[in-house]
């Protein structure tokens, strides 16, 4: 084999693509990845990790400003944006340099730069087409560059971008995406997120806590659509306590940029209308996938709502192209993105594999209180023809929660009525996305009511909620 000939090769080094890197040559093929902006990708660099980063600084700085409610004193409280953002993007970097460390501990060779499909087992790799949002990465010391590559296997995992609507495109000043909204030079007094998903509410939850008017417009009729409505108007109730302002059913229909502050058109969907002016605005209205430049067309891959279309097992309608993560459609999450290229390079190698079980995904929001769910809602149990027990326990319940000051929060879980199948858990409050792995768990191993119930959970801890959860379901909760 020569130089330029792989068995697989991954284009993107997003949680999906190094993952699935790292799979791919402890299962002995000869493996490349090609990256044209950062190692680790999205989640590494502006999503996931340097988030939750900014998020924990706020949990402190919240922990500061009630220092009294525990008995502690702290005094001339305050902070650093540009401290802060600092931090932020120091873990980031860390995160860039394991992922490198990673490919090098596993042998697997680095193509730095933008790969095309020319055809069948076969990509050209060029200098970007596109601007990076900040100066490229540093180049890892031991890498490829330009030039055709061969692979008999070629898996594209290039991730996703912030979806940008007309009239309201971002414009790095007023009009942020995620990428601005990380690295604030100052805080703003005030401002405005269009979209209540996981990535508008986070922002808002940390902006808020730094003490920054955040109003959320959303077009649905809740928060957080996605998850159970219980949980959401629990979360949404926690979160106007802290200040944040609601506007639903709702969207930003035009922005007029003014000097230094932006005045938000909200139209309701009776045609009412109202002016919010602010400093800045977050346009968190979703993801696309990073379908062009990559040659799809030429080898005519099919896409879907700019999506590449793939079977359970990530492979497109062309064979020996596959595609993985974002860019191959929803939910759009770094877990889903990994496993998922597990899957696709172990079938490659002829393992005995199964689908992923979409249905057993979790989803976690980090804001304040945290949201983490898994399965159907209730209301999606029904829908699909099942009759349901409901079970319901409130964190005030939880003596670890109480201990904690943290007393605000709600477990739920749905169970089929003639089995017995745990059919979703939704939860809402401190630390639940440490929690929901259990529910997920439970799913995989097709756990009924019946394990639950006779699992000793540790006491005290907030776990139990879960369990009591459980028995609520069935009529037998033991400390509500």
């Amino acid at each position: 084999m020569s130089g330029n000939a792989y068995d697989v090769i991954i284009i993107g080094s997003g949680p999906g693509g190094y993952v699935t890197a790292i799979r791919s040559a402890q299962l002995g093929f000869k493996t490349a990845v090609v990256e044209r902006e950062h190692m680790g990708g999205i989640c590494s660099n502006w999503g996931c990790i340097p988030t939750k980063a900014l998020l924990r600084s706020a949990d402190v700085y919240h922990n500061m400003q009630h220092a009294k409610d525990f008995g502690l004193s702290a005094e001339t409280i305050g902070f650093d944006a540009q401290a802060v953002v600092k931090r932020s993007r120091g873990v980031a970097g860390q995160m860039n340099g394991g992922v490198g460390y990673l490919m090098k501990k596993n042998k697997v060779d680095i193509i730095w730069g933008e790969a095309t499909l020319t055809k069948p087992g076969e990509i050209k790799v060029e200098a970007p087409k596109r601007k990076a949002y900040e100066p490229q990465a540093p180049v890892p010391k031991t890498v490829k560059g330009h030039g055709t590559y061969s692979a008999k296997h070629i898996i594209v995992a290039t991730g996703a971008r912030p979806r940008v609507l007309p009239g309201l495109e971002p414009d790095k000043d007023s009009i942020w995406t995620y990428f601005e909204a990380m690295v604030p030079a100052e805080m703003p007094k005030s401002l405005v997120v269009m979209g209540s998903g996981a990535i508008g509410i986070e922002f808002a939850s940390f902006y808020n806590t730094m003490g920054v008017d955040v109003t959320v417009v959303e077009m649905m009729s809740t928060i957080m659509p996605v998850e159970d409505p219980e949980i959401s108007a629990h979360a949404k109730k926690q979160m106007e306590k802290q200040g944040i302002k609601f506007v639903l059913d709702a969207k930003v229909s035009k922005v007029v940029k003014g000097a230094g502050q932006i005045t938000a058109t909200i139209e309701t969907k009776d045609g009412k209308k109202q002016d919010i002016t602010a400093d800045k605005l977050i346009s968190a209205v979703g993801v696309v996938g990073n379908v062009e430049n990559l040659g799809l067309e030429t080898l005519g891959i099919k896409t879907e709502r700019g999506c590449i279309v793939t079977d359970d097992f990530s492979r497109t309608n062309v064979p020996g192209i596959y595609a993985i993560g974002d860019v191959a459609g929803p939910p759009m999450l770094a877990h889903k993105a990994e496993h998922e290229g597990v899957i696709c390079i172990e079938k490659i190698a002829g393992e005995d594999v199964h689908p992923m079980k979409r249905d057993q995904i979790p989803g976690c929001t980090y804001c304040n209180p945290q949201v983490a769910s898994v399965g159907l809602t209730e209301q999606r149990a029904k829908d699909a023809g099942y009759e349901v027990r409901v079970g319901r326990f409130p964190f005030m319940g939880n003596g670890k929660a109480i201990a904690l000051g943290e007393p605000e929060g709600l477990v739920k879980t749905v169970f089929d009525k003639k089995t017995g199948q745990l059919l979703g858990a939704h939860m809402v409050g401190a630390e639940v996305t440490e929690l929901i792995q259990g529910f997920v768990i439970s799913m995989g191993l097709e756990t009924t009511e019946e394990e639950l119930m006779h699992t000793v959970f540790p006491h005290p801890t907030i776990s139990e909620t879960m369990k009591e959860s459980v028995l609520d379901a069935y009529g037998r909760a033991l400390n509500i």
